[in-house]
């Protein structure tokens, strides 16, 4: 019965403690005013910034979440007290999340001033 409560344990450490993948990592809140006096030049420079930018975040986020399932998969399995080592979300998630929120405050801004930006977004992942 003490080996279940643990397994049980160690699963709601191993759940919560995991990074998130990088689609699901929601967008922060980023006013859209700081670009109200840019050009629309300047908007589309900032935006391909921004955007390489939250590509890299992405990516490493992505990483970051598939060595915590890692983790996650031998702790449950092998050795419970390695799920303590997971990192869970931290600085890099929501850094990601602010890079998100400045993509679009500056789609926000391009559509307010005309610029005919075309911004793409990825299609949600299955």
């Amino acid at each position: 019965m003490s080996k279940m409560l643990l397994l049980a344990a160690a699963s709601v450490v191993a759940i919560g403690g995991c990074a998130k993948r990088a689609d699901e990592v929601a967008a922060a809140y980023v006013s859209p005013l700081q670009y109200e006096n840019y050009t629309c030049p300047q908007i589309a420079e900032e935006a391909q910034r921004i955007s390489a930018r939250a590509a890299i975040a992405a990516g490493t986020q992505d990483q970051k979440a598939t060595q915590d399932a890692v983790v996650t998969t031998v702790g449950v399995i092998v050795l419970w007290p390695v799920l303590f080592a997971l990192n869970g979300d931290d600085a890099q998630t929501a850094e990601l999340a602010r890079l998100r929120g400045e993509a679009e405050a500056i789609e926000q801004a391009a559509i307010r001033k005309k610029c005919g930006i075309t911004f793409q977004r990825q299609p949600p992942q299955s």
